[in-house]
């Protein structure tokens, strides 16, 4: 799908998140001549890229010949308060604000933007920075379906896409992907170190859940079957997995405890929200 944008772009931040999502834009047909990038710091990888594409970061817009038609907020929540009052006198009637910060809600943007302004929250995935994210996007009651379509679009350009009706979804799709892919990881963790209590070297054990993490998440992205049903798979009636399976699935095993994770993790998300 060649991403089509009637306007200019103004990218609020260029790090890694930021830049991922140009580096998809541009791939999927976006001009860089529509591209504005206010950073005053981007990361090197950030400087190279920009400079390839001969786009030019500047550390702020103070003005632009016309309102872009989306000003995309990749900046950390934490300087979010201080860029945002300097970014809102760029957007016009027509501009549609989508943030990409955790924890910043709609209102918050609503009552530093011109009134009646149409803002997207989204929730992305740090996988979104190889193209394999997950997004969550809630809007408010003034975005248009055009701008909703516009902002699905651009995001993605960095993985697959979803849509909520209430912004109080956004804390529990944050628990769970999010935040998840630190999840992964810890399973990795976890599977590397059970390796080497069984005897495995470090270096073997570290190979063998790494490679078995990565090739068991491509195995379920390329498959039409659902978890369960690959779990089944390789699960033989009384076999190794099976036995391993008696403990992670017990009353007391890996899905309480994930429940009790990401009620965590949701409940921090409001928080931060509040």
């Amino acid at each position: 799908m060649r991403l089509e944008l009637k306007g200019s772009l103004l990218l609020v931040g260029a790090g890694n998140m930021g830049l991922a999502m140009l580096a998809g834009w541009i791939e999927n047909g976006l001009s860089p001549a529509q591209v504005i990038v206010q950073d005053p710091a981007p990361p090197a990888a950030s400087q190279a890229f920009l400079a390839k594409h001969g786009i030019v970061a500047q550390a702020a817009v103070a003005q632009l010949p016309t309102p872009p038609a989306v000003v995309v907020m990749a900046v950390k929540p934490q300087i979010m308060g201080e860029v945002l009052p300097k970014v809102a006198p760029l957007v016009g009637p027509e501009t549609v604000l989508l943030s990409i910060a955790a924890g910043r809600t709609i209102a918050s943007f609503e009552a530093a933007l011109p009134p009646r302004s149409a803002v997207v929250r989204a929730m992305p995935n740090t996988p979104a920075s190889i193209g394999r994210g997950i997004t969550v996007c809630v809007g408010n009651a003034y975005m248009t379906p055009a701008q909703k379509s516009l902002c699905d679009s651009l995001l993605s350009a960095v993985g697959a896409v979803g849509w909520v009706d209430e912004e109080g979804d956004i804390d529990a799709v944050t628990a769970v992907s999010g935040s998840g892919p630190a999840y992964v990881f810890y399973l990795a963790e976890c599977m590397t170190a059970a390796g080497v209590a069984a005897g495995l070297s470090q270096e073997l054990s570290e190979k063998l859940a790494r490679w078995t993490v990565a090739g068991a998440g491509e195995l379920l992205h390329r498959s039409d079957l659902g978890a369960d049903q690959l779990r089944k798979n390789v699960t033989s009636p009384n076999g190794t997995t099976y036995a391993a399976l008696q403990v992670l699935m017990a009353d007391d095993g890996m899905k309480p405890l994930l429940e009790k994770a990401i009620a965590a993790a949701a409940k921090r998300s409001q928080e931060l929200a509040s």
